[in-house]
């Protein structure tokens, strides 16, 4: 809010780093695993159109996939049913912003968990980038509410696939708050999600970042 000059800054470093890499060894893709800064890279192309950076942030912009896009190519064997279930809270920047709606669902099932969805999906958690900071009033009404209606699923864990709406809802539930992925690799042979440990022995399962 109000550093627009100090965020294109920070964007163009980026933009220059990621276009050595590809006209050097080449790069397929820039897998993004926080919806909010994946967003954000995709709109590299149009929020320097207008410089000279314009051709390089497109070609950045081209390739920038959220982690559950380059998922969904790998064709991920079918799990065996996890006997758990996961409510999915869909983050705004992903499916407002990025248009992805149904992948990280349909990689969660095939992994052999079941899905279910609050009431009103589309509707904001309250966390917004910088909403909860400047508006935190209506920020904790939209929190309530969105833990209310997951907490209404009575799921034995909740996804999501950013990390300001991991916090917020956290803070709002004690039921376990992982990412996605993190779920999509325990599945797979890798470790539980630490979130889901912590609730176990009876502390926070807020997201704790490090």
């Amino acid at each position: 809010m109000g550093k627009t000059d100090e965020s294109h800054a920070t964007a163009a470093k980026n933009i220059k780093a990621w276009a050595r890499e590809m006209e050097g060894a080449g790069l397929d893709a820039i897998v993004i695993n926080t919806s909010g800064c994946g967003t954000t890279v995709k709109d590299y192309g149009h929020m320097f159109r207008h410089e000279a950076l314009a051709e390089d942030a497109a070609r950045v912009s081209a390739i920038a996939m959220d982690v559950s896009e380059i998922l969904m190519q790998l064709d991920l064997p079918q799990g065996e049913d996890k006997e758990m279930v996961i409510a999915y809270h869909a983050a705004c920047s992903l499916q407002h912003g990025q248009k992805i709606k149904t992948y990280p669902k349909d990689l969660l099932k095939r992994a052999g968990f079941a899905v279910v969805e609050p009431a009103d999906s589309h509707l904001c958690c309250g966390s917004a980038g910088t909403y909860n900071l400047m508006q935190p009033e209506i920020s904790k009404q939209l929190k309530a509410r969105k833990v209310q209606t997951l907490e209404a699923k009575k799921p034995d864990v909740i996804a999501a696939g950013n990390i300001g709406c991991m916090m917020q809802i956290g803070s709002g539930t004690g039921i376990p708050v992982v990412h996605t992925v993190e779920l999509l690799d325990w599945a797979t042979g890798g470790p539980k999600p630490p979130a889901m440990t912590r609730a176990a022995q009876g502390m926070s399962g807020v997201p704790i970042l490090r």
